[in-house]
């Protein structure tokens, strides 16, 4: 009778399986850095002072292969379906709109990520209209991203607001100097 119990015992141990879902902040970070990069170009250099120019072959190596070895643990994530892909193009071909909005202060940058029209100060009508239309169309599209790509990886619904908030992180830090965003508290200011 022991002997039954403790079978049974061990049997519903085993059936009491936790289920962790993995979800890969790190292959999302490097996604959106790269789409927001694509879209708003490479961000200007900055200026450093000058690298001592010695080269020390072991630290290289030391460099390299964790490198290596770190980028091999965390696979990459499909950013390229067609759905995907479409996203990305219509972004990117509106991003030039959109720019000359941002760079005098029409259109900020809010902290969960999106575009908002801050001032219609200086524009016309169809300025007005027009700057309206782009920052709708692209809050559509950016949300529409964000859930493509978690179906395309297989994360789950409840992950979009992650894989949002990463890109909202890469959508300030890669914002031109000038542009208004939103802190975290709500306040806008110039980057």
């Amino acid at each position: 009778m022991l002997k039954k119990s403790c079978f049974v015992i061990v049997f519903l141990l085993s059936a009491c399986v936790t289920v962790n879902i993995y979800f890969p902040a790190a292959a999302v970070e490097r996604a959106a850095d790269q789409i927001v990069k694509e879209t708003w170009g490479a961000p200007e250099p900055v200026k450093s002072e000058p690298q001592s120019k010695s080269f020390n072959p072991g630290t290289a190596l030391v460099t390299f292969r964790f490198a290596t070895e770190a980028h091999a643990q965390e696979a990459d994530i499909n950013v390229s379906n067609p759905a995907i892909r479409a996203l990305r193009d219509s972004i990117k071909r509106r991003s030039e709109s959109i720019k000359p909005f941002m760079d005098r202060g029409n259109v900020g940058i809010t902290r969960e990520g999106l575009l908002s029209v801050r001032t219609t100060e200086g524009l016309n009508l169809k300025e007005r209209a027009e700057v309206q239309q782009l920052v709708d169309a692209e809050n559509r599209d950016r949300e529409a991203l964000y859930l493509e790509i978690a179906k395309a990886n297989n994360i789950a619904r409840e992950s979009v607001p992650k894989i949002k908030a990463i890109f909202a992180n890469s959508w300030v830090d890669q914002a031109r100097p000038g542009w208004l965003i939103q802190d975290a508290q709500g306040n806008w200011r110039k980057k």
